[in-house]
């Protein structure tokens, strides 16, 4: 798919598995791969995507709900992996990578056109990173998987045209839910998730007039549900012009392009 428009697709985005398509002119890229390789493939062709035309897959850490069909596809198309050291080793399944990339947060990197920075956030895996991507003065900031919103997060997310962020449950559902109290305290920890009063609020930090999309990704099937996390983040957005979207875990959402 020849793109000239910096392109976003959430393919999926839950416990059960997470990938971001993201496109422009001659570069297809996805972020993360945490379904099987077989149904990514099915969610690309849904959207008009052919799994060969790809350029790399970028994982931000080990967990197997980002990383379960990395592997396949890598070996399938002959695709780049750029992932850091620290989470390659943790990366129990992944199998054996022709072409490995090497990056270290902090330090940007650059694949075709699109510049890549990725930055360290607090979750609990080995070498986490979030991500923004720049492409023809348009910026794609990535954040699905943190405990807290650092200063560095912010720093790194600000002046985005599109933001990817994590809004992973209602409090009070986790509280009240089903899960262990030792998986609850996970969950609200540093190192967990962000709830989606915590995605409101950073987001209402970061608005500006480049700020043009939202997307709310990782919801909780069992601790949340999009219509919880679209009205508590649509509070902060105080009836601006910023789109708000939610992805699911079932089917890719709408292609937005900047």
């Amino acid at each position: 798919m020849k793109n000239k428009s910096f392109s976003v697709c959430p393919l999926a985005s839950g416990s059960k598995g997470n990938s971001l398509f993201v496109s422009c002119n001659n570069s297809s890229l996805l972020i993360d791969a945490g379904l099987s390789g077989i149904e990514i493939q099915r969610r690309l062709n849904t959207i008009g995507v052919a799994p060969e035309n790809l350029t790399a897959i970028i994982i931000t850490h080990e967990h197997s709900d980002h990383v379960k069909g990395a592997g396949i596809l890598s070996r399938r198309f002959k695709l780049p992996v750029y992932i850091t050291q620290k989470t390659y080793q943790a990366c129990r399944d992944i199998g054996k990578i022709e072409d490995l990339c090497f990056f270290e947060c902090g330090t940007p990197f650059q694949i075709d056109q699109i510049r890549v920075r990725p930055f360290s956030i607090s979750h609990d895996a080995k070498d986490p990173s979030g991500l923004t991507m720049e492409y023809n003065g348009h910026k794609v900031g990535i954040a699905t998987d943190l405990g807290m919103v650092t200063r560095l997060v912010k720093e790194h997310l600000k002046d985005s045209s599109l933001l990817y962020l994590e809004s992973n449950h209602d409090p009070d559902m986790l509280i009240n839910g089903s899960y262990p109290w030792h998986l609850k305290q996970r969950i609200k920890g540093r190192t967990g998730h962000l709830s989606n009063m915590d995605a409101g609020a950073l987001i209402s930090e970061l608005k500006t007039e480049a700020l043009k999309h939202v997307i709310l990704a990782h919801l909780s099937e069992e601790n949340n549900c999009p219509q919880k996390a679209f009205q508590e983040v649509s509070k902060h957005l105080n009836a601006s012009a910023i789109a708000l979207h939610v992805a699911g875990p079932d089917q890719p959402g709408n292609v937005i392009h900047l």
